[in-house]
């Protein structure tokens, strides 16, 4: 049975910006390094330790569960900056305009202890789809910055674009990385 990807245990929204800051637009790549650092240092140690949790307590604790969410919602607003998909720089507690749920899943009935185990195997073809969509995102960047550059507005189609690709990734990380579903996520950039 296929499931419908607003009803995944992930889901992402990013609010359109109506105007954008042409100036911050230009710098983006400067200003996004201090805050790229602290997410890079921190995302293994995350995902290591869900991992230990569920294969040998089946166990994901509430405390551990609030702590994956809210640092995976700051990894979006960091992406949704570096995308140029908002001119706010990222928060540590404010959800801002990028609006990310994720499911408390039960470990005991919802998740296979073992599966963990071999998640990244089974995504392959997502990261592949994945991959590509990124090669494709980096130039609908590159056309986004030079339209937000020119007339302060992000085109709303490249807009969506990127949306739909960091939805897609946020599915495939909750099945993957956060670990909070056994259900393959779906195809989709909706």
């Amino acid at each position: 049975m296929v499931t419908p990807p607003e009803s995944y245990a992930a889901r992402l929204e990013i609010d359109y910006p109506e105007k954008l800051d042409r100036f911050t637009t230009f710098f983006r790549l400067i200003w996004i390094i201090p805050i790229s650092i602290v997410v890079s240092s921190l995302t293994a140690g995350v995902v290591f330790a869900t991992l230990l949790m569920i294969v040998f307590r089946q166990r994901y604790p509430r405390w551990w569960f609030d702590f994956a969410r809210e640092y995976t919602r700051f990894v979006a607003r960091v992406v949704a900056y570096c995308c140029l998909l908002t001119d706010q720089y990222p928060s540590t507690v404010d959800e801002q305009s990028v609006h990310l749920e994720i499911d408390y899943p039960d470990v005991e009935r919802d998740l296979n202890r073992w599966l963990p185990l071999v998640k990244w195997l089974l995504a392959i073809p997502h990261f592949i789809a994945l991959f590509v969509l990124g090669f494709i995102g980096f130039f609908v960047w590159v056309i986004a910055w030079f339209a937000i550059l020119f007339t302060g507005r992000y085109p709303r189609a490249l807009f969506d674009y990127l949306v739909g690709v960091n939805r897609w990734g946020l599915r495939v990380a909750a099945y993957v990385t956060l670990l909070v579903t056994d259900q393959y996520p779906p195809f989709s950039l909706k």
